[in-house]
């Protein structure tokens, strides 16, 4: 298959405040038919259904590339009206200006005006240019490219959480991979593709001898662009082309016209078929003998852990090497998927992202965190049950003896002679 059709965007357009986004969009569309030998003929209505935007935004964006520009005077697009012999006007021709080799720019695929946003199309470009230029780009510096373009805050740069958004959608979409984390200073590492790269895994498994793309030597036929707008391969870019493999699960396949049910009653599963990112695909690589084996359920809890774990700033090749590690430490894997979410992809040590069963990833040595925990468990005396204290003694009584008879009371006696002693000394006091 031929290389895609690529256009060379000024990177002062890509990077103006004075060029809307759709402005972009149409400048790669324009200019990938330009480089035709009569130019690009189309007309308005066709770019729009062509960019999927508005007939008026399409002829905004004209009027704004055929300008000349406020601060340098220069016009990125020329337009040359056309009419019959009869009479009658036709399409205009346009073209795009000549650029000089010193002069900075961008490459990007043609078919990417179609299948991106206009926005994500301009954060395309400036990911485009800092892997060419290799320069660490951080979300502050390509919400400084993007910017809003109308309302209140029109002219100000885009904050972070807006760019990581468009970011993600470009990643879901295939266009690019991020390595979260892995570059200099904890910054991202982006990789630009000419083609979007997406793996799919069907859910059931597919082996199927129809279909578009069904076998692995086969394919869509439907990816090439027309010939007369495809470019001659221009190795000057410095670009790396990355060819798409396409990976698909075998198994059997129930008829979809007939409805099947198991021996519990339940319905087989009809829901959307299994879509992998490259990021979570490069990462099951030592397991992808065993996804074979494991229902849609099992792979999806699987990729959201794997994703979740790589947000949290886990690189990539630290959960290859886990899952490879202890592929190769299990001698025999009854339930693979039980295997998976249970063993393989758990995360052992301490609660920091790099490290690995107490080591740390990054360097190799004894992860400090866990190697602080396990002083403080041998400082810590270990606890005693606490002794009882002994019960207070009980108070010791005192006896009282009567005057008289001398006879024991455990009572105090007010008069000092007990109740039988009494009254024969009342008598006797009487007497006298």
């Amino acid at each position: 298959m031929s290389r895609p059709q690529r256009v060379r965007v000024p990177w002062r357009v890509v990077t103006s405040s004075l060029y809307a986004d759709s402005a972009v969009t149409v400048y790669v569309k324009v200019g990938a038919l330009a480089q035709r030998p009569e130019g690009c003929t189309a007309s308005v209505r066709y770019l729009s259904g062509l960019l999927g935007i508005a007939r008026s935004t399409v002829e905004r964006a004209l009027t704004q590339l055929m300008r000349p520009a406020p601060d340098d005077e220069v016009v990125e697009l020329t337009s040359y009206r056309r009419t019959h012999p009869g009479g009658t006007g036709t399409t205009a021709v346009r073209r795009v200006r000549q650029q000089s080799r010193t002069e900075l720019g961008a490459w990007v695929p043609s078919r990417a005006a179609e299948a991106l946003s206009p926005r994500q199309l301009r954060a395309y470009l400036a990911l485009s240019y800092a892997v060419a230029t290799k320069h660490h780009i951080t979300l502050a510096e390509i919400g400084e490219v993007l910017r809003h373009r109308t309302g209140k805050k029109a002219g100000e740069a885009l904050n972070t959480r807006s760019v990581r958004k468009v970011l993600n959608s470009l990643e879901d979409l295939g266009w690019i991979t991020i390595d979260r984390r892995a570059g200099l200073h904890g910054r991202h590492i982006y990789s630009v593709h000419e083609e979007p790269v997406q793996l799919c895994l069907e859910a059931d498994g597919a082996d199927s001898e129809e279909g578009s793309g069904g076998d692995l030597g086969e394919g869509s036929l439907a990816t090439e662009e027309d010939l007369r707008t495809d470019s001659p391969d221009d190795e000057a870019a410095g670009e790396i082309r990355r060819r798409r493999e396409q990976v698909v699960a075998r198994g059997p396949v129930e008829n979809p016209a007939v409805e099947t049910t198991g021996a519990t009653g339940k319905q087989a599963y009809a829901g959307p078929g299994l879509t992998l990112a490259p990021r979570i695909w490069r990462v099951l690589e030592p397991v992808h003998h065993l996804l074979g084996d494991m229902t849609t359920y099992v792979i999806r809890r699987a990729a959201r852990e794997i994703g979740s774990q790589l947000d949290r700033g886990v690189a990539p090749a630290q959960l290859h090497a886990r899952l490879q590690h202890r592929v190769a430490c299990t001698e025999e894997i009854r339930n693979p998927g039980g295997w998976l979410l249970g063993a393989g992809l758990t995360h052992r040590g301490c609660g920091r992202a790099t490290c690995e069963s107490g080591t740390d990833w990054t360097t190799g040595d004894r992860c400090r965190e866990c190697l602080a925990d396990a002083a403080r468990q041998t400082e810590t005396p270990p606890r005693t049950k606490p002794v009882p204290r002994p019960p207070k003694p009980a108070a010791r009584r005192s006896w009282h003896e009567c005057d008289d008879c001398g006879r024991p009371s455990p009572q105090p006696i007010p008069s000092g002679r007990c109740r039988d002693c009494r009254p024969n000394h009342d008598t006797a006091g009487r007497l006298t």
